[in-house]
């Protein structure tokens, strides 16, 4: 079945770019696995120095960037702190208990944002029956926040108390640059707060495959082991590392039109009777917004948007949400908000 024409599911639904797709062909290749592969080199050397950290990896996907960080961080039965809307809670498979063989606990906040107050308030005292309180996560945009922005201030106040509390603090920066652009911070400041980081490849930077996690010489060190060991190691990958490295030097800038994009479509549907924005300001691409006042459930109203060829994820009973990226213009979104005007009238 053909995706559909105007496709708002995700900026997972990105294709490589034509120039992307001559830059992976001409990419120059080794074995990835004994650090011959000079594309997968540059990338990882590239990501390392944009984030501020001493080295990177290259991997198959942001679910094994967070789960070989909590696995490296963790020994069994320690407990992983994060917004109980983070993605390795919801939609990596009960990862870090299968994986990192660690427990979560998760903190309700407004936006994914929770306070340095509220991971103090959940660091178990130190005592041998408790689970010993290892990593705070963050996820930077956050997704089912609507792609809100941490602040740099507030993460410099959660990741000083987990280091007073002897506690490692990784950041899932699966669409990190938007952040980046949209804020003005930079990558190497959000990444120096950090103890691991990762970058996705294949969002909003529009590459087939990929993340990059960064971190020490030693963490990475690690890494791999338990990359090797999950059999996320790979031979010529510079194919793919080839986009990635495109991707930095040619996309990132352009996520400000996706920004704008998302804005823009948020005036188009908040004029559509029935329709309720979530969220009062779209700070980056992921607009979310409720159907329930047109007598419709989201999965119905997506069902409909297809035969306009349009695809909008349904992610609740009544929420919906849409991710502008690369290949959705300013016309396709006009023309998709007249879709979702003429579904539910």
């Amino acid at each position: 079945m053909a995706a559909p024409r105007i496709d708002l599911y995700s900026d997972t639904h990105t294709k490589p770019t034509p120039a992307m797709r001559q830059a992976m062909a001409e990419a120059e290749v080794g074995d990835e696995q004994q650090f011959e592969d000079p594309t997968v080199n540059k990338l990882c050397a590239m990501v390392a120095e944009l984030l501020g950290q001493e080295a990177a990896v290259f991997m198959p996907s942001g679910t094994m960037c967070n789960q070989i960080a909590f696995r490296v961080h963790c020994e069994p039965g320690d407990e992983i702190i994060l917004d109980y809307t983070a993605h390795p809670i919801n939609a990596e498979s009960g990862g870090p208990s299968a994986v990192a063989m660690a427990q979560t606990r998760a903190l309700h906040s407004d936006l994914g944002i929770f306070t340095a107050d509220q991971v103090r308030e959940a660091i178990r005292p130190t005592r041998r029956h408790s689970p010993r309180s290892r990593v705070v996560s963050i996820e930077n945009t956050t997704n089912a926040g609507g792609g809100a922005i941490w602040p740099i201030e507030d993460i410099i106040s959660v990741t000083t108390v987990a280091r007073e509390n002897g506690m490692a603090a990784h950041m899932d920066g699966a669409r990190l640059m938007n952040a980046v652009v949209e804020s003005g911070t930079s990558a190497t400041e959000y990444g120096r707060q950090f103890d691991s980081l990762w970058l996705d490849l294949s969002k909003g930077l529009g590459c087939p495959v990929g993340g990059v996690l960064a971190g020490s010489d030693d963490f990475i060190d690690r890494a791999w082991r338990f990359k090797q060991q999950m059999g996320g190691a790979m031979r010529q990958a510079g194919i793919i590392a080839a986009a990635g490295v495109y991707a930095l030097e040619h996309h990132v800038e352009r996520l400000a039109e996706d920004h704008e994009n998302a804005r823009t479509f948020c005036r188009d549907i908040a004029q559509i009777p029935g329709i309720k924005l979530i969220f009062d300001r779209c700070q980056t691409n992921l607009v979310f917004f409720d159907v329930s006042e047109t007598g419709m459930d989201a999965a119905e109203v997506a069902e409909k948007l297809l035969a306009y060829e349009v695809r909008i994820g349904a992610m609740g009973p009544h929420r919906m949400r849409a991710v502008t990226h690369l290949d959705v213009n300013r016309a396709q979104l006009t023309e998709a908000a007249e879709a979702l005007r003429s579904v539910v009238a």
